[in-house]
């Protein structure tokens, strides 16, 4: 007959090997090492993250050499808010040969009008460049306009960018985000989605084309009170990416 006392003294070995575990997963998860997505690298070679102040000072030269390929850094949000590190970013990883675009953070509160003219006056436009992103994802959760109006603000902002800079947007969004705004939406876009616990579904019209992964990745390369970046990863291989970055539109789009 097993000892009462001994098999007390196991039980809680055991307890406390586990507990140990799930605190040092858990600092693992909170510090960005490990993560619920690992996208296989053969499968999506070519990744990227996206950065604004929060990263605070960039060395894009660190973080290109770290298996990166391509950036999308933020420029401006709403109305008259401008990343005070976008001129900076943009210049700079361009210069260490990431393939680079801009970001806008869509407003709820304002015009699609004024925050395209916000946009439009910072970023350049370079015909190497990423196409233009909107940043759509929810910030409060009280008073959201209609649906309808949020897609009708977003159509002014898509042909607006588009006009602008000659390539269809990017529309970066949640699962949630697209449900609510963008599943019905009749106009043309490009989808970058975020999907953290799993990869994106299949029945997201138009399929997907970014991936955002992990928000909380790690790299060597940036100065900030932020520690974590976002990771991202495009649906295909590199000779695909290379001729997404080149498209333009025609008059027959």
């Amino acid at each position: 007959m097993i000892n009462p006392k001994r098999k007390l003294k196991v039980t809680l070995i055991v307890w406390s090997l586990l507990i140990a575990v799930g605190v040092a997963l858990a600092l693992l998860f909170q510090n960005g090492v490990l993560w619920f997505n690992m996208p296989s690298k053969r499968k999506y070679p070519v990744r990227g993250v996206d950065a604004s102040h929060y990263q605070g000072e960039m060395n894009w030269e660190t973080i290109a050499a770290q298996g990166i390929t391509f950036a999308f850094v933020k420029a401006t949000e709403g109305s008259g808010t401008v990343d005070e590190c976008f001129q900076d970013n943009w210049k700079n990883a361009r210069a260490a040969g990431l393939y680079v675009g801009a970001y806008h953070f869509f407003s709820f509160d304002s015009s699609a009008s004024t925050q395209a003219d916000n946009f439009c006056r910072i970023v350049p436009k370079e015909d190497d460049a990423l196409p233009p992103v909107i940043d759509l994802e929810y910030y409060r959760n009280e008073n959201l306009p209609e649906a309808k109006a949020v897609r009708e603000n977003l159509r002014v902002l898509v042909t607006r960018l588009r006009n602008a800079y000659g390539k269809d947007p990017i529309i970066y969004t949640t699962n949630s985000c697209w449900k609510n705004f963008l599943k019905d939406a009749d106009f043309k876009y490009t989808l970058w989605i975020r999907s953290i616990f799993t990869s994106p579904s299949d029945d997201l019209k138009p399929e997907w084309t970014f991936w955002q992964y992990n928000p909380r990745g790690v790299l060597d390369g940036y100065q900030g009170g932020e520690v974590l970046i976002d990771l991202n990863v495009y649906r295909g291989s590199m000779e695909e990416f290379r001729a997404f970055a080149k498209r333009r539109i025609t008059d027959d789009d």
